[in-house]
């Protein structure tokens, strides 16, 4: 069994679904302290050629909380950022389907961080058709003091998963020796360039999935998905 273990993020790049329909089960952190500079609530979308900044405000509270434990603002004004996303993207050739996901994502009255975002992943996987199973971290049995690679291999270890695929931003993080002593296989996932038509100016790469759909069928973007990347490593 393929397994993928990755913090929430609110429509991230389309790495984030390749790794997705990569693997069997995908593991989303949920127990983890949320971390401001990240992009769990934020990312970025194309406006007017260049990359702009989207993002989910959140209640002001300590910077010690998990991400499960924060709140979505409760002056979150939804319609001004449908509005600037509208405006961006109204003349794109799959505005409307692209839009609606979207608003549906931003309207989703849940305030906890986690099941907002965990919401949206699982809207944008069925748009995509990506049947994989995704677990919170917090419902797997083990010891979730654990840190870095030592957690990882926990996870592995209590999923079931023969293999651990990465994003390839993990390479240094972890090592193959760490996971074959537990007969477990280490790959990493690459993402390949993707270049489309965006309004018929420079192509501006790695942009939010929500890019991505504006502008792909979504027959289109599951050939990105895959076939839009590289798998490093091998057996364990």
């Amino acid at each position: 069994m393929k397994l993928g273990i990755m913090q929430p993020y609110f429509f991230p790049y389309i790495g984030y679904f390749q790794l997705i329909a990569a693997v069997d089960r995908f593991v989303v952190y949920d127990n983890v302290k949320y971390t401001k500079k990240g992009w769990i609530n934020r990312n970025r979308y194309l406006l007017e050629g260049k990359e702009t900044v989207f993002s989910v405000p959140l209640k002001g509270d300590s910077d010690f909380l998990e991400v499960r434990e924060r709140l979505v603002a409760e002056d979150f004004d939804r319609q001004r950022l449908l509005a600037r996303i509208g405006q961006a993207y109204r003349k794109a050739p799959f505005f409307e389907p692209a839009f609606a996901l979207f608003a549906k994502a931003v309207s989703n009255p849940d305030r906890n961080l986690f099941g907002f975002v965990h919401q949206s992943i699982a809207d944008v996987c069925g748009y995509l058709g990506i049947d994989t199973l995704i677990v919170p971290s917090s419902g797997i049995a083990i010891d979730h003091s654990l840190r870095g690679e030592e957690k990882v291999v926990a996870i592995c270890l209590a999923s079931g998963a023969s293999v651990y695929v990465n994003a390839i931003g993990g390479l240094e993080l972890y090592s193959r020796e760490a996971f074959s002593g537990h007969g477990i296989a280490l790959q990493f996932l690459k993402s390949r360039p993707i270049e489309y038509a965006q309004f018929g100016a420079a192509f501006v790469p790695w942009l939010s999935i929500l890019d991505v759909l504006m502008f792909n069928a979504p027959e289109t973007i599951r050939g990105f998905l895959a076939d839009g990347y590289e798998l490093i490593g091998g057996e364990a």
